[in-house]
């Protein structure tokens, strides 16, 4: 598969998706962007924006298969990775899968759950399978977990993610509300149709979306682009506001959606506005910072934005890469 072709599929499947939900369409590109390049997404939103939705249309869309897991407090590690149950016909203990193996997971206000679930589903996400009783499954292939938490309940009765385990989502970002006029259009589609919820319909053949996988890995990126990367990265650990800043990972995880994003953009090279346009649902999350800055009401997106906004950009002097690679 070549770039042209990724990009044509990538807007197949956004535009099977954008007709089930009503969003900003930068939002679901990155989304997108992070399920090709093989991350895990946490959407941070109040309810009622249509998060299950658009986890279920992207699943329906890449013709995945898709469960849903409500966290609460005495939500247990079994009741996501799945246990062993006494099967009285064979006289033997039967393994009896979680919601865990499916290809796209959405783990609905993963907020609300216990530390100790909240690790056997991050444990997942790193290492593609489960362990239960010493013996190990592993999960289907592709797998993602799309996490959803609310920002207004993050008080008693909650455990939000610590920045080291926010840190195993590739990126971070928010539906947030429909503009007016996307309103409006929403509740059109709903007179039009007999169902409560919108249906997304199969976009692209499941072999497509392993094809789509292994386009960004023969997407070029120059040395000087390389550089910016980690200047950026550099930057935010200088920043003043900040007491942790991006890891070495969190530059990788850049380097590899900003490679995703070309590729989405049927481009075989990356550009700095690649970098720019995924920089921040990539990097907020990873940011730590300072008890002066946080009383100041500094914000982690503000801190990005000026990093991006003193590093250098470097010029990218070349013409386009053919398609075909």
């Amino acid at each position: 598969m070549n770039v042209d072709e990724t990009g044509q599929l990538a807007d197949d499947v956004l535009a099977e998706v954008s007709r089930a939900v009503i969003a900003d369409q930068t939002v679901l590109e990155t989304i997108l962007a992070g399920i090709v390049s093989r991350g895990h997404v946490l959407l941070e939103d109040v309810p009622g924006t249509g998060k299950t939705l658009t986890a279920r249309s992207f699943a329906a869309a890449l013709g995945l298969s898709f469960s849903r897991v409500q966290f609460t407090p005495d939500l247990l590690p079994a009741d996501v990775t799945g246990s062993y149950v006494y099967n009285e016909a064979t006289g033997e203990f039967e393994f009896n899968q979680g919601p865990l193996f499916a290809n796209i997971v959405l783990a609905d206000e993963i907020n609300r759950a216990s530390p100790k679930t909240q690790a056997a589903l991050l444990e997942a996400m790193e290492e593609k399978q489960v362990t239960v009783d010493g013996e190990t499954w592993q999960l289907p292939e592709p797998f993602f977990v799309i996490a959803t938490q609310n920002p207004v309940e993050q008080g008693e009765g909650t455990f939000p993610l610590p920045e080291a385990q926010q840190d195993r989502f590739l990126v971070k970002t928010s539906l947030g509300y429909p503009e007016t006029e996307g309103g409006v259009e929403m509740l059109m589609r709903r007179g039009e149709r007999d169902e409560q919820q919108p249906q997304a319909e199969q976009a692209v053949a499941t072999e497509d979306l392993h094809a789509m996988q292994s386009v960004p890995e023969r997407v070029d990126v120059t040395e000087d682009l390389a550089r910016y990367v980690v200047e950026v990265v550099e930057a935010t650990r200088d920043d003043p506001r900040v007491t942790v800043g991006v890891s070495p990972r969190g530059a990788v995880r850049l380097f590899e959606m900003s490679r995703s994003w070309a590729a989405l953009s049927g481009r075989g090279y990356v550009i700095p506005d690649d970098v720019k346009a995924v920089a921040h649902p990539v990097l907020d999350h990873r940011l730590v910072l300072t008890a002066d800055a946080r009383v100041n009401d500094v914000t982690k997106e503000s801190v990005v934005a000026d990093v991006l906004e003193e590093v250098p950009v470097p010029r990218v002097n070349r013409e386009p890469a053919t398609a075909q690679h």
